[in-house]
């Protein structure tokens, strides 16, 4: 068993036989324990869980989307990826102008539209100034290409770090930040390493995303300053399963690892004289694919938004 798969199924463990049931914000209900740590060495391999599949190219879009600076969905839904529909559904059928309606227009009709409708996507895809837009303009300030910049300069820094909690916008974007910042540190001049702190995880659907995606981050900022990936750690605050995610959790449990991925990037169209925060506005999903990926079959879970 690789060691990741190894650390998720504890945390698994960990959730149903110590956790804590409680309410939680979409009425779904959870089954939460506080406080937990993962650590991965990128040496070992792509941090992708093989003891269920996960969709390596849903995350990479989300990413990019990220490190444009987009807020507004109709990027991810063009690309086929429709995880935060459901949070601006949310906010569509919330306007004022549907109040006292009984028969509001169902999520499908709503994905059907942000597809085909260019200007109804532009008005009711935005979700605010979520994390893209605190990543690469926090009142005007990009934390990416400063983090970049201080990589190569002062990497012996403790100011390594990109914050998407920003107190003054909270009540403006759709859903404050899940993961709402990161650290870098680098050992011995060339081997660079990045925590996230997490303040709420949804254990079985998110945070298989969140794993891959902060080590594609990771692996692109390392490219990026020219060290080497070293260790990925997740810092964990409201570690939960959602009620309706128990049978598949228990499901999991039961499924065996494989060996982990080989991250392969398709960087030979990328112009060498520009950084990340510039690239990122031409580099391609399928730019980055994993290699040798086995694993077990998709276990479908609602999501709960």
């Amino acid at each position: 068993m690789n060691n990741l798969d190894n650390q998720y199924q504890a945390l698994l463990q960990s959730i149903l036989q110590y956790g804590v049931d409680k309410n939680d914000r979409t009425g779904t209900g959870t089954r939460s324990i506080f406080g937990y740590t993962i650590r991965h060495k990128m040496s070992e391999g792509f941090p992708l869980l093989t003891t269920k599949h996960v969709p390596f190219k849903l995350i990479v879009t989300e990413l990019l989307w990220f490190l444009k600076g987009d807020t507004n969905i109709k990027y991810l839904v063009d690309n086929g990826c429709n995880i935060w529909n459901g949070d601006a559904y949310k906010k569509y059928v919330n306007h004022p102008y549907f109040l006292g309606y009984d028969d509001l227009p169902p999520i499908e009709w709503f994905n059907s539209e942000m597809k085909k409708n260019t200007e109804f996507g532009k008005r009711w895809g935005e979700l605010g100034p979520v994390y893209g837009k605190q990543w690469r303009d926090w009142n005007g300030v990009d934390q990416i290409k400063n983090l970049i910049n201080e990589l190569r300069t002062n990497p012996d820094s403790r100011r390594l770090m990109v914050s998407a909690w920003n107190v003054g916008e909270l009540d403006k974007m759709t859903l404050p930040p899940c993961h709402y910042g990161f650290q870098c540190y680098v050992r011995e001049g060339k081997y660079l390493s990045l925590m996230w702190n997490q303040r709420s995880v949804d254990t079985f659907l998110g945070l298989p995303f969140n794993i891959a995606s902060y080590g594609l981050l990771l692996e692109l900022i390392a490219k990026e300053v020219n060290m080497i990936p070293d260790e990925l750690i997740g810092s964990l605050g409201d570690v939960h399963l959602y009620s309706n995610h128990i049978g598949q959790a228990n499901e999991q449990l039961t499924n065996e690892s494989f060996e982990l991925p080989q991250l392969i990037i398709n960087d030979e169209f990328w112009n060498p004289d520009e950084d990340i925060t510039q690239q990122v506005t031409h580099i391609e999903i399928d730019d980055f694919f994993v290699k040798n990926y086995n694993h077990h079959k998709r276990i479908k879970a609602p999501l709960s938004n």
